[in-house]
């Protein structure tokens, strides 16, 4: 996502991300790899990316607000949320259609459409990205969502791709270079 050739392109992109104030996140595909482990007892298990809890716990220290609006209904999304201080209130669960937990948080947040991001990988997320001032799909989103987005990421869902659209936005806000640098100074 940071390679984008065109730097015109590249230029409005970080334009609309500049004006981000909330990034809403799917799980499935997103910040895991899709992948659903069950054992015989249907306990389920999901493998979440470190690098992408702390893509998220950036733009949290940063005032950058996330949510997450998922079709499936899992404690493992609430443990990992909790786990990452993602408000319990920007935590939809159990939404096929995901449209009216969208419009609950607009209306949550008194955010305008153009102030949020959202980061999908399926068909079932483009109702929403659709209608938010950024749209980003991870590489191995389907086609159409790919074809529907402002920004694909380089990196798959959860190996990577929400760490780069967060910080994809840090950049746009002109915090990531003092972040990245803070890691280094003495």
């Amino acid at each position: 996502m940071n390679q984008i050739s065109d730097k015109e392109k590249r230029q409005e992109l970080l334009e609309k991300a500049k004006k981000i104030k909330l990034l809403i996140f799917d799980i499935d595909g997103v910040l895991t790899d899709g992948s659903l482990f069950f054992d015989n007892q249907g306990q389920e298990y999901k493998a979440f990316n470190s690098k992408d809890g702390h893509g998220i716990r950036l733009l949290l220290d940063n005032g950058i607000n996330v949510a997450i609006i998922t079709g499936r209904k899992s404690e493992l999304v609430m443990h990992r949320a909790n786990n990452l201080k993602i408000p319990k209130e920007y935590i939809y669960q159990g939404y096929r259609d995901k449209v009216p937990a969208f419009y609950e948080l607009l209306e949550k947040t008194k955010l305008e459409k153009e102030n949020i991001a959202f980061i999908g990988d399926d068909v079932i997320d483009l109702p929403i990205m659709s209608q938010v001032g950024l749209s980003i799909a991870t590489a191995d989103a389907h086609w159409f969502v790919q074809q529907n987005s402002d920004l694909i990421c380089q990196l798959n869902g959860g190996r990577g791709a929400g760490r780069e659209a967060c910080e994809f936005i840090l950049e746009a806000h002109g915090l990531l270079d003092d972040i990245l640098q803070s890691y280094i100074r003495s």
